[in-house]
């Protein structure tokens, strides 16, 4: 394992649980391979440009991968296939995604260049890796303490395997509102889900 890729999506930035979490597993990782490369894209801290009409005509017509109107999406796209591992850290906001990373999706999920679309549906053009996505909540969407809908999972599972991403891990971060000792609890059950996959834990 060569690079790991970190999308924080969390406006709290350095503060967000997720990406704390994130960081701890990262370090675990650096003991098994020391020359680990992390790639970082905070996307709250460097938020991204959104999509406009030059862009939206590029999807409709023939046009370079290394036009211009495509930098953006090319270095994000970049950014992936460099990866061995993939973090995604993201809050649920408002039962899905956050703006910024739906952003992020739109740029990487392009047309003739990470998927293909045929009569049988779409096709992922990435080399699959795994990607573990860290999602941090104030309430609870999962087991029987859940009190609202969660259109995140299915969504984020759907999107990484149209790019041919198929490996795809979730952990939850819920009750974090709920004051340091749900935090702590959130955490706890948290590092244990992580410890149940062969990559984090060198006893499996």
């Amino acid at each position: 394992m060569k690079t790991a890729l970190l999308i924080n999506a969390s406006p709290h930035g350095d503060f967000s649980h997720a990406r704390q979490l994130a960081h701890e597993q990262l370090q675990r990782l650096r003991q098994r391979y020391p020359d680990l490369e992390l790639i970082e894209r905070n996307l709250a801290e460097q938020p991204l440009p959104p999509l406009n009409i030059e862009y939206g005509a590029a999807l409709t017509k023939p046009t370079a991968f290394d036009a211009p109107v495509f930098d953006v999406s090319e270095a994000l796209i970049q950014e992936l296939e460099r990866s061995d591992v993939v973090f995604v850290c993201t809050p649920m906001h408002n039962l899905t995604v956050p703006a910024s990373l739906k952003l992020w999706i739109d740029y990487v999920l392009r047309i003739h260049r990470t998927f293909s679309s045929g009569p049988d549906g779409k096709t992922g053009l990435l080399a699959s890796r795994p990607v573990y996505v860290l999602v941090g909540s104030g309430g609870f969407h999962q087991g029987p303490r859940a009190k609202q809908r969660d259109f995140l999972t299915d969504y984020l599972r759907e999107v990484f395997t149209m790019l041919g991403l198929s490996d795809i891990h979730f952990v939850y971060l819920e009750g974090l509102v709920f004051g340091e000792e749900a935090v702590a609890t959130a955490l706890q059950n948290a590092r244990q889900h992580l410890a149940s996959f062969a990559l984090f834990n060198e006893s499996l």
